[in-house]
């Protein structure tokens, strides 16, 4: 059986735009994922709200990514692979990114993964990078003010730091964008449009 690590905010989590409440397990991408794997793969859920890749939250305790990843791999190894799904609460004003900077803090993430013994026989899992998709049309408050121009910047700062890291990217963008509701989450269809490109892309990979 392979284990897959599903490590992301809340879009992982499965927060739908329309109502504030948490999608059921089969609408949320990871649980589609489980379903179309199939019994020989198990996808290991691990979103959290507001998380970030490597910053901690101004508002809320635990939202750092970074400071979670180790004792998270330690808890679920023996894995496979590592999809590492944040950056679209690092668009965020409070926090002060470029597009470029919450690349570089994704990738920081997948190097973490790179260097440890949580995976088969105490090497280390495949890192996998996910770029969010778009945002939506939304109506932006203040704090959110810069997310538009940075979130269309992403998958080529993506792309460039898997490049230099060597890491393989699953760009969302390819497939979907966020729901013009809230502009930050992924509505039903976008959960079942994630999960099937994030199985061609295990499918290759593995």
């Amino acid at each position: 059986m392979r284990t897959i690590l599903c490590f992301g905010d809340s879009n992982t989590w499965g927060h739908d735009p329309e109502t504030g409440e948490r999608f059921p397990r089969d609408v949320r991408w990871p649980g589609r994922l489980q379903a179309a794997l199939g019994d020989e793969w198990c996808v290991v859920e691990e979103g959290l709200n507001g998380r970030t890749a490597t910053l901690d939250s101004p508002l809320a305790d635990g939202k750092n990514g970074l400071a979670y990843l180790q004792p998270c791999l330690d808890s679920h190894a023996p894995l496979d692979a590592v999809l590492i799904a944040l950056g679209t609460n690092d668009l965020a004003e409070r926090y002060g990114l470029t597009a470029t900077d919450v690349a570089r803090a994704a990738a920081r993430l997948a190097s973490v993964v790179a260097r440890s013994e949580a995976g088969v026989g105490g090497g280390p899992p495949l890192p996998i990078l996910v770029c969010p998709p778009r945002v939506g049309d939304a109506t932006w408050a203040e704090d959110w003010a810069g997310a538009p121009a940075k979130s269309a910047l992403l998958p080529e700062r993506f792309r460039a730091v898997a490049e230099e890291g060597g890491f393989d990217l699953i760009d969302l963008g390819e497939v979907t964008r966020f729901s013009d509701l809230d502009g930050i989450h992924l509505d039903a269809a976008g959960h079942a449009a994630v999960a099937e490109h994030v199985e061609r892309s295990l499918r290759r990979l593995f």
